[in-house]
């Protein structure tokens, strides 16, 4: 530093460098690596009248001091000497032509210009050391753009490399670069051995083999001879069209000077979170006829000013806001780690979260969770096709902070505006603005939760059976989730225990809990197959009531789901009963018997019961299917978990083999094990009319009601490039739509039964 003042000063003559001067200097980026310069004699002001000079100090430059002679005595100050204008105009004329003069050039120049050769030499030095000073500078400025626009790049080519699919199978590309050439050589050897092997076997079987490419046939019927009843033909509807590949916004990542925004956005959305937690009114106005808690837009943007609340919120957008509290029986450790993790979130909501993952660990925070900033992408789904799914970015912060005293750990999301307004979403935008929880420990290893949901909707058109239940908050409010969380919460707390009962042929607490994770791969399996997640395409029957069935085909080929082309379909029906009252009846195999389709007119037993929540109807069982003596259908064991909450209920089962059972029951991975469920979606819904809200049914006031959706999975094919034909389209249709026909009047039965035996105790 001094180097370069002292080489501005001897540029300068006789001109005075002042302070102001300095500090105005262009070179003020700290991000500019000074070099360390060459070592020079200490500066010393000069004396007048035997007092040190005051105001302004000068900067002298070591070039233009001579050193007195080590003979003088050391109490007698040492002399300056500046150069004149003329004599740093003759030094530089001569620096442009030789930067390195020897000695006699010195000598001559000594000469000319009155100075001495020791001068001359130290003016030359710092010179130089100045030249290579501000090349260094401008080499730096140099390397710092090359390798930003090296690291931009890098990032593009990461995020272009992670989207990149193999053109014939649509999986990942083969890491290693390996050449076409080489997978051509490779292909044709194999198809020289596969000829040469099937040309051994034909000589022992008596026939030629075919190859495998002439077995594929092109289409195949599906069979519905597992059911009972003929089903008339309806007119054809639209042929099925393959479930696209869903891309996905790879390529978001924050870069380091966002990631200082990103932790700034952060502190304020946790902020805004713990105030809407606790706050009550007037920031949150409680409705007295449904006695839900609203929103007050108007004082929420007067208390929170940070920038992602001044955006004017266009009339294209719905805000939906909501806020619960409840107890779960889970510390705060454990539901804080499952909120970190993105398949454990998955896990812990398999009904809402459909997809969900880290895409950047922006701040690892300590000990992984307080002070944790990740980028997450989810997407969320109601179990209908009828539905569209929500998918946003946004950010999850995690911290630990204390509260008038008491310890709360919140997790905020919050949406990336401002970082990338540009992403490409297949479904309707979805604003996730600050939204989250608060979760406090209390004893028993217990906690209390409290959670706010806040989000922007764009206005899409809703199937009118599912209008309300969306736009009330029902589908994606603070209630649901917490409702959700309460209920995996006991299941988990019931998975641990080694203290609870077990009815049936449960040998061991290693085969109760792998009953329970394959039960647990069942419910998610079938909540992801039901809804339009995924990028999922699904077709209308033409013929169905109220415009409410819809059919897909899928094709699988992973472990985990029988292997082949998939017919699935799914109805959604609204009845005018309790929603408990239809859960109790489909979730007891005894009364689930007159449920002829259902049931194929064979019998129920339960071989096995596994109780894990505090309603008796939140179980695994394991049912046997009791067929007729002459029948020669194999005998299969059903696996069957129900579940229930505030906001819905759930009844999923599915065949499997007693070799599989076994093999779970010993001890061994049930992953491998396929599941083709179906099941039962059920979700409270209150009755909307125009005259009031009580409607007649059966001479009884009725004033709620449930949507029961029914979800069918068949194997049509074990050959994935299968072809449905329209027979077995409506062969499916028809089946759905007489269990739905059933359901009712199981219902109604029931209904009318339990009304007549209370009318004659009446009389009695």
């Amino acid at each position: 530093m001094y180097g370069d003042c002292e080489a501005i000063s001897s540029m300068g003559g006789n001109l005075v460098v002042s302070s102001e001067t300095l500090f105005t200097s262009t070179f003020q980026n700290p991000n500019f690596t000074y070099l360390p310069l060459e070592p020079l004699p200490p500066m010393i002001p000069k004396e007048e009248n035997g007092s040190l000079l005051r105001g302004k100090e000068e900067m002298k430059s070591g070039s233009e001091s001579e050193l007195q002679e080590t003979t003088e005595q050391p109490l007698k100050k040492k002399r300056y000497h500046r150069h004149t204008a003329h004599q740093i105009q003759e030094l530089e004329a001569v620096f442009k032509e030789c930067p390195h003069p020897d000695d006699k050039q010195r000598m001559k120049l000594s000469q000319e210009l009155g100075l001495k050769p020791r001068q001359v030499k130290f003016w030359f030095q710092n010179r130089r050391t100045q030249m290579k000073a501000q090349q260094d500078r401008s080499e730096n400025v140099i390397l710092r753009a090359e390798n930003d626009s090296l690291k931009s790049e890098f990032y593009r080519l990461q995020a272009e490399l992670s989207k990149l699919v193999c053109p014939n199978c649509g999986g990942p590309p083969v890491p290693g670069g390996v050449s076409f050439d080489e997978l051509r050589i490779e292909n044709a050897r194999l198809g020289e051995e596969l000829e040469r092997v099937c040309a051994i076997a034909s000589r022992y079987i008596g026939r030629p083999i075919q190859t495998m490419g002439a077995l594929m046939p092109p289409s195949l019927e599906l069979d519905m001879n597992i059911y009972p009843r003929q089903f008339l033909e309806p007119m054809p509807p639209p042929i099925l069209s393959e479930t696209p590949s869903y891309p996905d916004n790879n390529n978001l990542i924050l870069m380091e000077e966002e990631k200082t925004i990103a932790m700034e956005l952060a502190m304020s959305a946790t902020d805004e979170l713990v105030k809407m937690c606790r706050t009550n009114e007037p920031l949150w106005v409680r409705n007295n006829e449904t006695g839900k808690e609203v929103l007050n837009l108007d004082e929420h943007s007067r208390m929170f000013h940070w920038p992602l609340n001044l955006k004017q919120r266009s009339s294209e957008f719905r805000t939906e806001a909501s806020r619960d509290s409840s107890v779960v029986i889970m510390n705060s450790i454990t539901l804080v780690d499952a909120f970190v993790d993105a398949n454990k979130w998955m896990e812990l909501f398999p009904s809402l979260v459909a997809r969900a993952k880290c895409v950047q660990v922006i701040s690892q925070g300590v000990s992984g969770t307080n002070g944790c900033l990740q980028l997450m992408y989810a997407e969320l789904h109601v179990l209908s096709p009828l539905v569209p799914t929500r998918e946003a970015y946004f950010l999850r912060y995690c911290q630990q902070q204390n509260v008038e005293d008491e310890t709360y750990w919140a997790i905020v999301d919050f949406p990336l505006d401002g970082f990338h307004n540009s992403l490409q979403t297949s479904f309707a935008l979805y604003k996730r603005r600050p939204s989250g929880c608060l979760i406090q420990d209390m004893p028993n290893g217990y906690s209390r939760v409290t959670w706010v949901e806040h989000a922007e909707i764009e206005e899409k058109p809703i199937h009118q059976i599912f209008s309300h239940f969306v736009h009330s908050g029902m589908a994606f409010g603070a209630n649901r989730w917490l409702a959700v969380l309460e209920r995996q919460c006991e299941r988990i707390a019931s998975l641990m225990a080694t203290n609870i009962p077990d009815i049936g042929v449960i040998p061991s607490p290693e085969a109760r809990k792998n009953l329970m994770r394959l039960s647990q791969r069942m419910i998610r399996t079938f909540c992801v197959n039901i809804s339009s997640c995924s990028g999922q395409v699904w077709t209308a029957v033409p013929d169905s009531s109220d415009d409410t069935v819809r059919i897909t085909t899928r094709k699988v080929s992973e472990a985990g789901q029988p292997n082949g082309l998939i017919l699935c379909a799914v109805s959604t029906t609204w009845l005018p009963y309790p929603h408990h009252h239809v859960f109790d009846l489909l979730r007891d195999e005894r009364r689930r018997a007159q449920l002829e389709v259902l049931s194929n007119g064979n019998a129920l037993h339960e071989v096995a019961h596994i109780a894990n929540g505090s309603h008796p109807g939140n179980c695994i069982s394991l049912l046997r299917i009791n067929v007729s003596s002459n029948s020669s259908q194999h005998v299969d064991l059903m696996l069957q978990e129900s579940c229930t909450n505030k906001s819905g209920s759930l009844i999923v089962y599915s065949t499997v083999e007693v070799d599989s059972v076994q093999l779970a029951m010993s001890g061994e991975d049930p992953s491998c094990i396929p599941l083709l469920p179906l099941g039962f979606f059920i979700t409270p819904m209150e009755l909307m009319n125009d005259g009031g809200c009580k409607d007649e049914a059966n001479g009884h006031n009725i004033t709620t009601g449930s949507l029961l959706t029914v979800g069918l999975q068949v194997l049509a094919s074990t050959i994935p490039s299968a072809k449905i034909n329209l027979s077995s389209i409506a062969a499916i249709n028809n089946h759905l739509c007489t269990t739905v026909q059933q359901i009712s009047s199981a219902l109604s039965n029931n209904c009318i039964g339990s009304c007549n035996e209370g009318d004659n105790g009446k009389e009695k």
